[in-house]
């Protein structure tokens, strides 16, 4: 079993259609996604309806981020919508063909039932931030969703579990590792990417905004190697069928 975890993706579905890809997920992998799945990006609507078809395939988890709280507030509430569309609620509402109205049925519940925070034996997963002395179950909403990690960051958890957030975009792109601590928001809407990072391996996968998986200089070397390496067999193989369609030569007594 595989677990990864991906970060704010933001309405980017292209960027989420490459990343599974790459995963290649199996019916007993799971995916914790952290939130944050709608506004800013192109196309809100088709990243939650791939997210949905994909729990066809394998196991999916799927927590509340600030901006499915500001859609809901507004949907279902009757919240005024100015603050969610003026922070990319505007491109949430396109992608559903121009009103709040025409959102599916299966969409509004998938929005319904997306979880505060998810815990295993090891790791938390959870939106945004925690205060490192109250238990996951007593956060506030406002650290669970809203609260940007600044310095100093928390540090490790009461429980001693390692902590996977997203929500504060790493403007570089990269993946920040604290070891108590990672952000995987790597700001896939802006000029970065949209990541997954696999719990307790070293897959790192990310693609941008239009799709294009992003290589590392170590994983295009394993690529290489691993070619070679089928070059090498196929090459060995062919000398063999070479060698066993050869007939003896005769020679004068």
């Amino acid at each position: 079993m595989r677990r990864f975890a991906i970060g704010d993706i933001h309405g980017c579905a292209k960027a989420l259609r490459s990343v599974i890809e790459a995963i290649d997920p199996q019916p007993e992998d799971e995916i914790v996604f952290l939130g944050d799945y709608i506004d800013r990006g192109p196309d809100s609507r088709d990243a939650i309806d791939q997210i949905i078809e994909l729990r066809t395939r394998t196991q999916v988890v799927t927590l509340r981020g600030n901006h499915e709280v500001m859609l809901m507030g507004v949907a279902i509430h009757g919240m005024d919508d100015s603050v969610w569309l003026a922070n990319g609620g505007n491109s949430t509402v396109a992608s559903y063909g121009g009103a709040l109205s025409r959102i599916p049925s299966n969409h509004l519940v998938f929005f319904h039932e997306l979880l505060p925070y998810y815990e295993i034996d090891d790791t938390i997963f959870v939106h945004a931030s925690y205060d490192p002395d109250v238990e996951m179950f007593e956060q506030t909403e406002r650290m669970t969703y809203w609260t940007h990690l600044v310095p100093p960051l928390p540090g490790p958890h009461m429980s001693g579990k390692r902590v996977i957030v997203g929500h504060t975009p790493q403007p570089d792109g990269q993946v920040l590792d604290r070891d108590h601590l990672v952000c995987i928001d790597t700001y896939c809407f802006g000029y970065g990417y949209l990541t997954a990072y696999e719990i307790g391996g070293k897959a790192i996968i990310q693609a941008d905004r239009h799709g294009h998986v992003k290589h590392s200089p170590m994983s295009v070397l394993q690529n290489r190697l691993l070619n070679l390496g089928k070059g090498c067999k196929s090459l060995i193989a062919a000398l063999k069928s070479i060698r066993q369609g050869e007939k003896p030569s005769s020679t004068d007594d």
